[in-house]
Parts: structure tokens; sequence; C-alpha cells
């Protein structure tokens, strides 16, 4: 199920390239049963609804995984790393735009 807070496809394409350069290095162990978009979607419907971790919806991954990975990156310097990295992104689609930065 999709929710206002879901990754877009678009949005999608811009981050999944970006995840292996950000996010800290999987251990050897299973593999994981949740994909990276479904984690993100639970972190964001979790921040923009300002629920219970507990009370995220049954078809996002569990709660306790969503967690898990919502304090891991950050520690990791996942979430800064990402933010450099878009804001890069952005700064060189400006830079192209006919436009250009005023």
């Amino acid at each position: 199920m999709t929710y206002s807070s879901s990754l877009t496809d678009s949005e999608w394409e811009i981050l999944e390239p970006l995840l292996p350069e950000v996010l800290p290095p999987k251990k050897k162990t299973r593999p994981l049963a949740w994909g990276y978009r479904d984690l993100i979607n639970g972190m964001l419907c979790r921040l923009k609804n300002g629920c219970n971790w507990q009370d995220l919806p049954k078809d996002l991954p569990p709660y306790s995984t969503v967690f898990w990975h919502y304090n891991q990156w950050p520690q990791a310097g996942s979430i800064e790393k990402l933010m450099t990295l878009l804001h890069e992104r952005v700064r060189e689609q400006v830079k192209k735009s006919p436009h250009g930065p005023h």
C-alpha cells in the first residue's frame, strides 16, 4: 500500500543508487527481509504522522526493524552523507540550468 509519506518512483530512482555509498556496510548475516525502499517508507510514515513505532501500518516492515535502521543510519553518518550527496546534485543542476544561479 502507498501512503502520502511514501517515496514516489521518481524519488526512489534518485535515492536507490546513492544508498550503497552512504549506508553502513551490511554485516555478513542473513539477507534483509525487507528492501530499503520499504524501510525508508516506514521511517517517513512515522516521521510524517508522528505515530508510535508500534503503530506503523502492518504492511510496512515490522516497527522493530524500521526502528533499528532508523537508529543505525544516523550513527553511521549515513543521513548526513546522503544529504550532502543530494545537495551536491541540486547545486550541479542549478549550475547547468539555462537560468543558472542569480
